[in-house]
């Protein structure tokens, strides 16, 4: 039972991340993007935008407005009891003529109930160009959220190769450490441990073991970001199973000619436009059908008041507004408008000449970067070739601890060189996914 107690156990540490959760490059991406804050915001905006679309399409339509009133008429004199109001003779003798009913004077009790139906006929366009705005406001929005989910998708690779990066330079660091620590055990072990070598050697040591506690720090830190933004928690352990490509393709890029900002731009210089059309149309009439029904019903008490037959009027007909003086309002409104569309006109061609600028670089960027990989890989080589030949050299006791530091400091600083190399290629590439078409 023991010994197999004992084979388990080492299993369990040749297999140190078993329990760990492996996370792909774009499984990653997935996880950050179904997180993002910015994208779910961006999400608000769009069914935002659509509300205020139907509001605003909601003025094309009638509307329709209903009330009903009951009064019970109080005497002033006696604010407990109710009293009906005598009406003079000539002026009841008007009002019987459009009554069902004689009426002497106003009861007690009063109650009116009607409807009023306005319909919008022709605006001058001050409707359908706010429409037109809104429905430009939706475009924006939609292209807004595509820029967002760019920008994610961008910080989401940045966030994983940057992770992956301080593991490669963790392995470095240790390995530099191991190779000082080797020295050392070699130095000690010959029997020829001057002063000087030895100074040297545990100089070294002690700055590779700083070092390798910085890469570290850096490693988690990392990592603690990347499971903040994918939602991982932050007790749980992850293994990025994505490395380093030691080959790149070739990045078709094409000539840029559309950005999800140069769109925005553009529809939103569309909407200040159609704005300005419709604050300019608030100085035109409107026509509307507009049509009414009332109902009265009078009584001495409540019981009785719908007994008899109340009084109904109602009448249907056309309207038409005219704005005669608002002191330059809509003129006014109109020319802020038509400014904001000429700063984001100037925005966008701002955004037009920097953005291209900054694509074109990222795609040259990333040749030069693959053009000179190849140099940098042969530059490695012979860097780990000159480390091999000067640590046999010291071991046999035929150059000194200082050359060793120095051959091994170089092939360290090559090993940083090619690691960022391949993250620079790697992050222009998704330069140009971000800011392309």
């Amino acid at each position: 039972m023991r010994k197999l107690f004992s084979v388990l156990l080492c299993t369990l540490m040749v297999i140190p991340n078993a329990f760990a959760l492996d996370l792909s490059f774009d499984e990653a991406v997935d996880k950050i993007v179904a997180e993002s804050n910015d994208l779910k915001k961006a999400d608000a905006n769009v069914k935002k935008a659509q509300a205020q679309l139907k509001s605003v399409n909601a003025n094309r339509w009638m509307s329709i407005e209903g009330t009903a009133t009951y009064i019970n008429l109080i005497d002033p004199k006696n604010p407990t009891s109710s009293k009906g109001v005598e009406i003079p003779s000539d002026i009841g003798a008007l009002l019987n003529r459009s009554l069902p009913f004689p009426l002497s004077e106003i009861p007690d009790n009063v109650f009116s109930a009607g409807v009023q139906v306005t319909q919008p006929i022709y605006t001058f366009g001050k409707i359908g160009n706010a429409v037109d705005a809104m429905h430009d406001a939706i475009d924006m929005s939609k292209s807004a959220k595509d820029l967002t989910m760019r920008e994610v998708k961008y910080a989401a690779a940045n966030l994983y190769w940057t992770a992956k990066m301080t593991d490669e330079i963790v392995a470095a660091s240790q390995r530099n450490l191991d190779n000082a620590r080797a020295a050392k055990k070699k130095l000690t072990a010959a029997g020829r441990a001057n002063r000087s070598n030895l100074i040297k050697i545990e100089s070294d040591i002690a700055t590779k073991e700083i070092n390798l506690s910085d890469a570290m720090f850096d490693r988690d830190t990392a990592y603690n970001m990347l499971k903040i933004m994918a939602g991982i928690d932050e007790n749980e352990e992850v293994v990025l199973t994505d490395n380093f490509p030691d080959t790149f393709e070739e990045l078709n890029a094409k000539e840029l000619k559309s950005n999800p900002q140069w769109d925005i731009y553009q529809k939103q210089i569309k909407m200040y436009e159609s704005n300005a059309s419709s604050k300019r149309s608030g100085a035109y009439p409107t026509l509307a059908a507009v049509g009414s029904y009332s109902y009265y019903a009078l009584g001495n008490n409540v019981g009785n008041m719908f007994d008899k037959e109340g009084s109904q009027s109602a009448y249907w007909g056309l309207a038409l507004k005219m704005p005669l003086f608002s002191g330059g309002l809509h003129s006014a409104n109109a020319t802020i408008e038509a400014m904001n569309a000429e700063v984001a006109h100037q925005e966008l061609d701002k955004s037009q000449k920097l953005t291209r600028q900054e694509y074109n670089t990222a795609v040259n960027k990333y040749k030069h970067l693959c053009d000179n990989l190849d140099k940098l890989n042969e530059a490695h080589a012979l860097a780990q070739k000159a480390y091999d030949v000067s640590a046999n050299r010291f071991a046999a006791g035929q150059t000194s601890a200082i050359e060793l530091s120095d051959v091994s400091g170089a092939l360290y600083q090559m090993d940083m060189a090619l690691l960022s190399a391949k993250y620079n290629i790697l992050m222009a590439a998704e330069s140009v996914k971000k800011l392309g078409e």
